[in-house]
């Protein structure tokens, strides 16, 4: 709409150097501009539409992230409560490959989640 308009005024303003023009000079004016075809509504239907759709995907986009986020929580609940009783079990002296790789296993996917927060 706000194209349709600019394009009407810059029109309106040619038509009207033209009439100067014509008035200041004896010689024959330039003929007027001929009128260019304006897009019909059609056309402006199919920009709402458009932002519609783009509007949905992101929506889309929204819900698929934050079931990722979900699932990815729960999974990091689930891997702590797993380091805590492998922690639990084990002596002050002594502690299993099992319960370090289960840290590297929470700090790679808590970094995952992070980034999936901060996405848009």
């Amino acid at each position: 709409m706000r194209v349709l308009t600019i394009f009407l005024l810059f029109l309106c303003l040619l038509e009207a150097a033209g009439i100067r023009a014509q008035t200041r000079s004896s010689s024959p004016a330039l003929p007027p501009p001929q009128e260019q075809s304006v897009p019909e509504i059609g056309g402006e239907e199919q920009d709402h539409t458009a932002v519609s759709m783009q509007k949905r995907q992101q929506l889309e986009r929204n819900k698929q992230r934050y079931q990722e986020i979900k699932r990815d929580a729960d999974k990091l609940l689930q891997l702590a409560t797993e380091l805590k009783l492998s922690v639990d079990k084990t002596d002050e002296n002594l502690l299993s490959l099992d319960v370090i790789k289960k840290a590297d296993e929470i700090e790679r996917l808590a970094k995952v989640v992070k980034e999936k927060m901060k996405a848009n």
